[in-house]
């Protein structure tokens, strides 16, 4: 079972998103005071997009932010997602006394600065036990009733089914940095999780089930270890078992590939491992042979669906800014866009390339990369553009008449696809009245 870890409050990548592809589940992270943030509402619309399940860990309760139920109609508006509260704090800051499981009927004591223990549990009846007095005082144990019952009375019991569809995130509260609240999430998690899904190709349906092995590369990161300058791809295992040394075909290479250190990953802990089974990511050691989307298996020709790229909504030109360091910088920047880290334009009218991002640190984090690991360095120039889309059309004429018509705003992407760079909201509308039969895609899977 995999699952991804996504805080609302960073500015994610590119394969941010494109890493939904190889997961089951979901963890968006809220922070109690800044709450439902922009990237994690463009995270929520991928996840509505392909049904991911989603659970919902709200931050930090050990200092002082808004209103729990506020929180809760906020997460609903902005993710567009019903609720159901499975733990309910305790207090707030400096008045936070733990948090009370509704989903196992038990008290969880924060006690400051220590990590949460299990002797920290107490379980209870009810909530009208006298002991729930005694442990957290009348007055708050009186307040955490009132809410209880008003969270019981307001939002309907866990349904299994909609929270695999996706229809319904269940919501916990507590303090990652003191592990505090985390547990009673995992718990639930490993009781709710959904088994690893099917996954769909050009040639067929895949069952995590099937005998033979099938995977495919959703991500790519160079230079995980500066010191060694290595490059890992990770694989979703789909169906069969993956072993260790035995051979596999690359099927856009149509070449057969062994791997003697499969690496498992944990946070900053790695692992080699000898199998791995449907659900499970594997990191590879790559020379160059992997771009994401390409696929692994015991012979059978694949090509896998639902791994785009996204329309980015912030544009800037790069250039080299080290002329004896040319080489150096044009491999950076290749090796960078193969991660997924943001997307390359290249303008057809004068051939300058055009960085596009989901969000602005990732210019910041692509300048300091190409600085630190391929020893170039870059400098960007303002760009005014609205969006970048992909262009099809069936109308082979009426395709010629917008390629000479908006030549100024044509660009190929780094697979060769033809992209509309719109300058405003307008002129993209105007294109799009004016040529009703180009289509006009802002995912570049079409």
């Amino acid at each position: 079972m995999n699952i991804l870890d996504t805080p609302g409050h960073q500015d994610f990548a590119e394969d941010t998103y494109r890493t939904l592809t190889a997961v089951d589940s979901v963890i968006v992270v809220i922070d109690v005071a800044k709450g439902v943030e922009a990237q994690t509402e463009k995270l929520a619309e991928v996840c509505r997009m392909r049904n991911t399940p989603v659970i919902v860990f709200i931050n930090k309760l050990d200092r002082e932010g808004k209103d729990a139920f506020e929180l809760l109609d906020e997460v609903e508006d902005k993710l567009q997602i019903k609720v159901r509260p499975m733990s309910w704090p305790i207090g707030m800051g400096n008045r936070f006394k733990g948090v009370y499981n509704l989903y196992e009927n038990n008290l969880s004591l924060f006690s400051g600065s220590d990590k949460q223990r299990k002797e920290d549990t107490v379980d209870i009846k009810d909530l009208d036990d006298p002991l729930v007095d005694k442990m957290v005082g009348e007055q708050a144990a009186n307040i955490l009733r009132d809410e209880v019952e008003l969270v019981e009375g307001v939002y309907e019991p866990l349904n299994l089914k909609d929270y695999l569809d996706a229809k319904v995130a269940p919501v916990f509260f507590g303090s990652a940095l003191n592990m505090f609240g985390v547990r009673e999430m995992l718990d639930c998690f490993i009781d709710i999780a959904p088994s690893p899904r099917a996954m769909e190709t050009e040639e067929r349906h895949i069952e995590p089930m099937d005998d033979k092995f099938t995977g495919f590369v959703f991500k790519i990161h160079a230079n995980i270890d500066p010191n060694h300058r290595n490059r890992i791809a990770f694989l979703r295992i789909t169906s069969g078992t993956f072993e260790r040394n035995k051979a596999y075909t690359h099927v856009r290479l149509g070449k057969s590939l062994r791997f003697s250190n499969p690496t498992s990953f944990m946070a900053q802990k790695k692992e080699v491992i000898d199998e791995a089974f449907p659900g499970d990511i594997v990191g590879l050691h790559d020379p160059g042979n992997f771009k994401i989307g390409d696929a692994l298996s015991e012979g059978e020709p694949l090509h896998y669906l639902g791994i785009p790229s996204f329309s980015p909504e912030m544009f800037r030109y790069v250039e080299n800014a080290d002329p004896m360091k040319t080489k150096q910088f044009s491999k950076g920047v290749d090796m960078l866009m193969d991660e997924g880290v943001a997307q390359l334009f290249t303008r057809r009218v004068n051939g300058r390339k055009i960085i596009g991002c989901v969000g602005a640190l990732q210019f910041e984090v692509i300048e300091h990369r190409l600085e630190h690991e391929y020893g170039a360095k870059c400098r960007y120039e303002a760009v005014s553009l609205h969006k970048a889309c992909w262009i099809s059309s069936e109308d082979e004429k009426e395709l010629d008449k917008f390629i000479d018509m908006k030549m100024n705003f044509l660009a190929d992407d780094k697979d060769g696809k033809l992209v509309f760079l719109a300058d405003s909201a307008w002129a993209l509308q105007m294109a799009q009245e004016q040529y009703p039969n180009i289509q006009f895609h802002f995912k570049s899977e079409f």
